[in-house]
């Protein structure tokens, strides 16, 4: 499903992702877990080249690409199997829930308007939004803004989800909603690589955890591996910070 190969990362003289090397399988949900400035989403980022590798080879289903001799059109095939769900929702403030999820339908899919909609409508209904359907960003509250985008992601019908995030910015009491609908997503098989903060949606949901420090992969196992017997100081250390932080509704 997605193989990574020796996945480099700078930023001028800064290396913030080292040697990468990662195959996900169809239906993983991957949890990646890590201090802050540690290269998570920056992995995400350069999986759909919304950030260029500095060296690497990312392979999703049929679509190679190498980062030294790279042409756009292998990046338009790459992201045609990818979605993407960021931080802070990305809604187009000008149009309302429907007409957000509808949009790359209708503008990079060439389908019909009244199509689209009724994909949109049905992907709304699946995120517990149709009756915000014609509610513009601004009169929704975070959590529902974010399945709006959840919504947004699924209409592409992609291979694989990419979560950088996604109860980042909500106030803790709007935090569940959204889990929520990350976890029927994962009961239904969907491939999800998941950067989050959230222990317990990484322990109850997550099928491999991630553990990153420094750019490099420090732990890759199950949940119980990582999260209830780390071997590595450094992951009790990060746990054990994050168990005495105040605890999100989920």
């Amino acid at each position: 499903m997605i193989q990574i190969e020796h996945l480099y990362k700078n930023f001028g003289p800064t290396q913030v992702l080292k040697d990468i090397n990662l195959r996900i399988e169809q239906g993983d949900v991957v949890a990646i877990l890590g201090p802050s400035g540690t290269g998570k989403s920056t992995l995400l980022r350069c999986l759909n080249y919304l950030v260029t590798p500095t060296s690497g080879i990312i392979t999703v289903g049929d679509v190679r690409v190498d980062a030294q001799k790279y042409r756009k059109q292998d990046v338009l095939a790459l992201r045609k199997h990818l979605a993407m769900v960021f931080q802070n929702y990305n809604l187009f403030r000008n149009m309302t829930a429907l007409e957000n999820v509808a949009e790359a339908l209708i503008t990079v899919h060439r389908r019909p308007k009244s199509e689209a909609m009724e994909t949109a409508l049905k992907l709304l209904q699946k995120v517990g939004m149709e009756e915000r359907k014609d509610f513009y960003p601004s009169k929704l509250s975070g959590g529902q803004q974010q399945r709006v985008a959840i919504a947004r992601a699924l209409a592409v019908n992609p291979d694989v989800i990419l979560f950088d995030e996604p109860t980042s910015a909500l106030d803790p009491e709007l935090v569940g909603e959204v889990l929520r609908v990350m976890q029927e997503l994962a009961r239904e098989g969907s491939t999800m690589l998941v950067v989050t903060h959230e222990i317990g949606f990484a322990r109850s949901v997550a099928s491999r955890v991630l553990f990153m420090d420094g750019g490099e992969i420090a732990a890759d196992g199950r949940p119980d591996e990582i999260l209830d017997h780390p071997k590595q100081e450094r992951i009790r250390q990060f746990l054990n910070i994050m168990e005495h932080q105040p605890i999100s509704d989920q």
